[in-house]
């Protein structure tokens, strides 16, 4: 298994010679296209609708759970970078630590699958964003194929079972909202604009 997954590593990381065009697009996907989703969490908070600071909680909080495992994981097993290891086409610097599984592709992952779980059409472009992050962590060689591929089912899960707490637990439902109302009690003192809600909720209240 692991020499499969070395022979994929050369493969996808050999691409940094044989189509180096590509290799700026990679290095920023790789180093700084996660600012992106830094981002994107900014802006649909301050978007100020209900399903949104819903669903940022809730990225939030997954990505916590997400990459806290991911930690543990990489002090369990940890695993050599393949530039430490192996000769490679190595196209951004970066720490000889864990590479086991990858952060970039958990936290990546996490937060473009919740935005999925209530933004079908916004989450597909954020899982398209987060699978090129990940192959371009195994492209600039700081990364194997296993180690992005494990970061994305860990944020994957991590989501998707955040989400199911959030939404069957009523305990978990009540803090939710009292946490963000707390939060928008705060908020409208500074910014007193009122909280878009769903038609449906607007009429009863």
């Amino acid at each position: 298994m692991q020499q499969l997954d070395y022979q994929l590593f050369q493969l996808v990381n050999g691409l940094a010679a044989s189509i180096s065009f590509f290799n700026p697009v990679m290095r920023f996907l790789a180093e700084d296209a996660e600012y992106l989703f830094y981002i994107g969490v900014i802006i649909y908070w301050f978007i100020r609708t209900e399903s949104n600071r819903r669903m940022i909680v809730q990225a939030l909080t997954a990505a916590c759970l997400g990459l806290a495992v991911s930690g543990l994981i990489g002090m369990v097993y940890y695993r050599d970078r393949p530039f430490v290891t192996h000769v490679v086409f190595q196209l951004i610097k970066h720490a000889a630590n864990a590479s086991f599984p990858s952060d970039h592709a958990t936290g990546a992952f996490v937060i473009a699958t919740t935005i999925w779980l209530f933004r079908k059409k916004d989450g597909l472009v954020w899982l398209i964003l987060a699978a090129c992050i990940a192959f371009s962590r195994v492209w600039t060689g700081v990364h194997y194929p296993s180690d992005v591929l494990a970061g994305a089912l860990l944020g994957i899960v991590a989501a998707v079972g955040v989400h199911r707490i959030f939404t069957s637990a009523r305990l978990a439902r009540r803090w939710l909202n009292a946490g963000i109302g707390l939060y928008e009690r705060l908020e409208f003192k500074i910014w007193p604009q009122k909280l878009n809600k769903p038609k449906e909720e607007v009429h009863r209240s």
